[in-house]
């Protein structure tokens, strides 16, 4: 399978594209306005302990204050969860990680248990264990990686100077490489603990721009291409390449074209797609897709598709296409949290299970860690997938301003009715000569039409006229009514 990395930078905002056999699988976007704080180490001031929630809020600088759990304050190895009132105090300095962006009304959240990612390792400097991701599964190849982490370490005379945990990128890393790797992180450490003492709240490491994160992690075997179509930042991811990854140096091109990078690839029309609830399925079956503040809900529908055969195997197919498109809209949407997949009921239990292994599968690729937990006795498929960064949604949009994020406005007929009770609560507390009515040229068409009657009873039981204006900036919902 060949996989393309496309990397679209401005002024404004960097964007990197995912692109697997020519289709979209992942976009990222991070605006220079509003750059994502995963990764960074803040030195903050605890404002507040909430003992009830075994937490306390840290000022790192943001808006909001940000929350760290006790069992994220760190402690000795293995020992249990202290109370939040043994662990900080009000005012106290803390040295703190961002795990989690601030996320709609939610602040960022933050942990002790610092950690710095390079491109193969990532370094703890506060525990002393070293560790394998589970992605590396070949017994023979985690047991090479082991031994080369134990002579490395042991020549650079670093045994109790943190631990280090290797990533699914160092699998057939060589052992040079690796080794420049723990120099890097350790020269990064010696640079960010001398840091360490000082007034609050004041950032002491930020992680890497979007561009160059996207090389540190989702660089991998497959990785064909890394096109980049700015030449100056070329230059830079270049220089990047060279000190950490000279490995996928040859694979790294400028884009010089006339047409958008984005554009060349569909890449433009695919995002704009991820933004609709709506996902057509090639068999004409649908899903619809609804992020919501607890959970992400999936509906699979079998819309026009009847299948040759028969109703199961219409089903049955059906669904198997939908968990191959839905893992792809997971990462394409970065969804997170709770997800909550409704599929078409199977009879057969050997479908069932083929449909979740086909999702497994798809979702291997997944750079997020991904869960699936079961069916419930509702039929309904759970999961959970690791969220760290905003929903595409979150960065690229906003609430209607219309139906405040709700996605219904009350219909014209409802406005009306509204009007009429405003009118009867001003007749009743003030003395006027008539009344006009500001509304959206549909809610006046509406009391002017199919409400004429209704108006007219209304004139008569409050012995005042009612009069309409049309005003076009007024949203459906909005209307005012003016006593003259």
């Amino acid at each position: 399978m060949s996989e393309e990395i496309l990397i679209n930078i401005t002024p404004m905002e960097s964007r990197v594209a995912v692109v697997e056999n020519g289709v979209l699988q992942e976009v990222h976007v991070e605006r220079t306005l509003r750059r994502g704080i995963v990764g960074n180490i803040y030195r903050g001031r605890v404002v507040r302990v909430l003992p009830g929630m075994q937490a306390a809020f840290v000022d790192i600088g943001l808006a909001r204050a940000a929350f760290i759990h006790a069992a994220e304050i760190s402690q000795r190895e293995g020992a249990a969860v202290e109370s939040i009132n043994a662990l900080v105090r009000e005012g106290q300095t803390l040295v703190v990680q961002v795990t989690k962006d601030p996320i709609g009304t939610k602040g960022a959240r933050l942990t002790t248990h610092l950690s710095i990612p390079s491109r193969y390792l990532v370094y703890m400097p506060r525990t002393s264990h070293v560790g394998i991701s589970l992605k590396i599964e070949d017994e023979a190849e985690r047991e090479r990686l082991k031994a080369i982490m134990a002579r490395c370490v042991e020549s650079e005379g670093i045994e109790h100077e943190g631990g280090f945990i290797l990533r699914t990128a160092a699998e057939a890393a060589r052992e040079e490489d690796i080794l420049a790797d723990i120099r890097y992180l350790r020269r990064l450490w010696q640079q960010i603990s001398g840091n360490l003492q000082g007034p609050t709240p004041v950032p002491i490491y930020e992680d890497l721009t979007l561009a160059l994160r996207a090389l540190r992690d989702l660089v991998g075997p497959r990785t064909e291409k890394i096109r980049v179509d700015s030449r100056e930042n070329f230059q830079r991811i270049g220089q990047f390449v060279e000190e950490l990854m000279p490995e996928v140096a040859t694979r790294l091109e400028h884009y010089p074209g006339e047409r958008p990078i984005f554009d060349l690839y569909g890449v433009e029309d695919e995002i704009q797609k991820a933004l609709e609830r709506k996902v057509l399925l090639k068999s004409g079956g649908y899903l619809v897709i609804d992020p919501t503040e607890a959970m992400t809900t999936i509906d699979v529908n079998t819309g026009a598709f009847v299948g040759h055969r028969n109703l199961e195997e219409t089903i049955f197919k059906t669904n198997l296409e939908a968990a191959t498109a839905i893992a792809r809209q997971l990462r394409l949407r970065n969804l997170g949290g709770i997800i909550i997949i409704d599929f078409i009921d199977m009879e057969d239990e050997e479908h069932q299970r083929q449909v979740i292994r086909t999702l497994e599968k798809q979702l291997e690729r997944d750079h997020a860690k991904t869960n699936i937990i079961g069916i419930t006795e509702l039929g309904l498929l759970q999961m959970t997938r690791k969220r760290t960064r905003e929903s595409l949604s979150q960065v690229l949009c906003e609430p209607c301003a219309n139906c405040q994020g709700r996605g219904i406005l009350r219909t014209a007929e409802t406005i009306c009715y509204e009007i009429f009770r405003e009118i009867l609560r001003e007749a009743r507390a003030y003395q006027a000569n008539s009344y006009l009515v500001l509304a959206n040229q549909k809610v006046v068409d509406r009391l002017l039409d199919e409400e004429s009657g209704n108006v007219a009873d209304l004139e008569a039981f409050i012995g005042r006229t009612v009069k309409f204006q049309v005003e076009t900036m007024y949203s459906q919902e909005q209307y005012d009514v003016v006593l003259l």
